[in-house]
């Protein structure tokens, strides 16, 4: 069974994302590199394992989930699609089975809020992780705050934590907001439909999805 951990080692792997990460850069985003791969990666596997899914699809959800962002290096347009494409040529090579190819191509290519929908359990779980990765830390320079709504709420944000409640079927998405950077109307301005999508993708896992934000339930 080929791992996430055994994907970011190849070769080309390793030069899609740092390139379409560069590309990110240049055109002013937040960071899509190894350390959002990592991340999502790492929680999009989480979601479906403490749900009690198969270890099959954890495994997918984990190589979906650090490979999400490739289609990045050819056009941040449409980039969920090209990197579904992307990881078809790569996990073929690799020697990844037909059917397990055609669940990371629709998790990855259903992933973006503008185009996307949860269509199977690992891309609910993929868009949870993704939009679940707003954080201070992403930002590449915080001069920009003042000018940039993405970067300011992005940096507003100090600590953020996904929480799976299996007994009581709710996903939580907790978040600390320094709001003497950023009022909490700015998030939601900017982010509700990735909250729209949360919720939807959440429903699709059998659960109701929650937001906290500074302790307090807002959705």
């Amino acid at each position: 069974m080929i791992r996430w951990e055994q994907v970011r080692k190849d070769p080309e792997v390793k030069a899609v994302i740092k390139m379409a990460d560069q590309a990110m850069e240049v055109i002013g985003y937040t960071e899509h590199g190894e350390r959002h791969a990592r991340r999502v990666a790492k929680g999009t596997e989480r979601i479906l394992r403490e749900l009690d899914f198969s270890e099959r699809e954890v495994n997918l959800a984990g190589i979906a989930g650090y490979l999400h962002d490739i289609g990045n290096v050819i056009n941040r347009e449409a980039q969920a699609q090209t990197g579904a494409l992307l990881a078809h040529s790569i996990l073929s090579r690799i020697g990844m089975k037909p059917a397990d190819l055609a669940e990371i191509m629709a998790a990855i290519g259903n992933h973006h809020e503008e185009d996307g929908s949860p269509v199977s359990r690992i891309s609910a779980a993929l868009i949870l992780s993704d939009k679940a990765d707003v954080h201070s830390s992403r930002v590449r320079n915080p001069k920009f705050i003042k000018f940039d709504i993405h970067d300011r709420v992005n940096y507003a944000v100090k600590r953020s934590t996904l929480r799976i409640d299996k007994k009581n079927k709710t996903i939580t998405l907790a978040l600390g907001i320094d709001i003497e950077i950023s009022p909490v109307m700015e998030y939601f301005e900017i982010f509700m439909s990735r909250m729209l999508m949360s919720r939807r993708a959440a429903e699709l896992l059998g659960c109701t999805f929650q937001l906290m934000i500074n302790g307090t339930k807002t959705v």
